[in-house]
């Protein structure tokens, strides 16, 4: 039998073990490359609302149109529970390659519509992306190191705002709109390459017995009724809502710095920056911590950096930006990983899809209210009360981990995620999760979110 590895010395190398699996590798890369991509539209396309139209508001419909997928998530999500997953993560990165190029044709105010009816597009792929990825991930990776690879992705989509965002502006101002979107989808294509790249072997799923509104609510009354997974994934909501509202108003932060709406670009690299930190950090800050108190711990830090934008300094602006991108993944990485340990495989799609929702929906909420709120009130009242809203969300989780501190099982190291490290919820060969891994295991073994929140 293999020596066990102990929580002392698995966080020293749990990185570079994450990095020297083949497919966890290709994850990642893939990661890169269409992350520098979305963040290249996703700045490009406020830049380019608003250059045609002028308003703030419409501009901040770009980002509602991406995240309103979202509210159909879990119905989404439980594509990835019906079919073999590595292929529906090709599919749906290659669905929003060939629907880009149709954005050739938008050139005025009164062509926006095939803007906004792609990104409801590319939304709704990216929900069932992020099932299929979630899902494959969580049978791929080592599930003590869970934490650590989707630190690492979180790294990887994060640290391509410091430079697509440059890039894509650039590229904008150059050639316009549709040359980002005809990069965004030249990237879809390579990520799509790599992902057929890996060496997974996935058995077809079972026919479902039960009707598809019964399946997806049985991965809601798991998620629902969880006591780990629970509490992050409402935490993470209401963090969200106040991102959305954040979100929406950059352009407005943007406005009262005395910049063109282009310096947003410079915002969203210091706030990738943060995130790039973040990622780095995640899997030992959360076997230390734990999940709620990293979870808290973030969204503070989160508050701090969303009432400090509302001094009107460029200084202050860029370091608040960093802040935010620091701040804001955490409980997204806390909530992603214990979805990933406690749920069975084959509801892990729509459990994955269900959390997302979650933690989404209420961004398209704040999405939409910041668009309404951001023209009638000035940066300087509507984001201090923001940070008021996320510092109460932050002392409310570190309520919840105290108080579920006396509860911990038996053998959990200290600031373990509620349990050790080597027992996650459904340990190989229990029900529910498979027994085969569908790729090579990981060395030794016994897988944008914030992009919610502009800088």
């Amino acid at each position: 039998m293999a020596p066990r590895t102990t929580a002392r010395t698995r966080p020293r190398w749990a990185a570079a073990r994450v990095l020297r699996d083949r497919d966890a590798a290709l994850y990642l890369a893939a990661v890169v490359v269409s992350g520098f991509g979305t963040s290249a539209l996703w700045l490009a396309s406020g830049v380019w609302v608003k250059d045609l139209t002028g308003s703030d508001g419409l501009a901040a419909l770009c980002a509602l149109a991406l995240w309103a997928p979202a509210l159909f998530g879990p119905a989404l999500g439980a594509t990835a529970d019906r079919v073999r997953r590595r292929p529906l993560l090709i599919a749906a990165s290659l669905l929003p390659a060939c629907l880009l190029p149709t954005l050739f044709a938008v050139g005025s105010p009164e062509t926006l519509w095939p803007l906004f009816a792609v990104l409801l597009v590319y939304g709704a792929a990216g929900v069932v992306h992020d099932a299929a990825e979630s899902a494959l991930a969580a049978v791929t990776v080592e599930p003590g190191l869970l934490g650590d690879f989707n630190g690492l992705r979180t790294t990887a989509n994060e640290g391509m705002k410091l430079v697509a965002p440059p890039a894509g502006a650039a590229l904008y101002a150059a050639w316009g709109g549709p040359a980002v979107a005809l990069l965004d989808a030249a990237t879809f294509v390579l990520a799509a390459a790599l992902y057929a790249a890996l060496r997974v072997r996935e058995a077809p799923p079972p026919r479902p017995a039960a009707s598809g509104r019964r399946r997806t609510a049985e991965g809601a009354r798991l998620l629902w009724g969880h006591p780990r997974m629970r509490p992050l994934v409402l935490a993470g909501g209401a963090t969200m809502l106040c991102a959305g509202v954040n979100g929406a108003a950059v352009y407005a932060v943007v406005d009262a710095l005395g910049h063109a709406p282009t310096y947003a670009g410079a915002l969203y690299a210091a706030q990738g920056a943060g995130s790039v930190l973040v990622g780095l950090v995640a899997g030992p800050a959360l076997r230390r911590l734990g999940g709620r108190r990293f979870a808290a711990a973030g969204i503070a830090l989160l508050a701090v950096a969303v009432t400090a934008r509302a001094a009107p300094y460029d200084a202050v602006a860029l370091l608040s930006g960093a802040a935010v991108g620091a701040g804001l993944p955490a409980v997204l990485i806390a909530a992603l990983t214990a979805v990933q340990h406690e749920t069975p495989g084959p509801l892990l799609g729509r459990v994955s899809a269900t959390a997302n929702s979650l933690l989404f929906v209420p961004n398209v909420l704040g999405l939409a209210a910041g668009a309404a709120l951001v023209d009638r009130i000035p940066p300087h009242l509507l984001l201090p009360a923001l940070g008021l809203v996320l510092l109460a969300t932050a002392t409310a989780v570190v309520g919840r981990a105290a108080a579920g501190g006396a509860t911990k099982p038996a053998g959990c190291p200290p600031g373990s995620p509620d349990r050790p490290l080597d027992q996650p919820g459904h340990p190989p060969g229990s029900p529910g999760r498979p027994t085969e891994r569908p790729g090579p295991a990981m060395p030794g073994s016994p897988g944008s979110p914030d992009d919610a929140a502009l800088p």
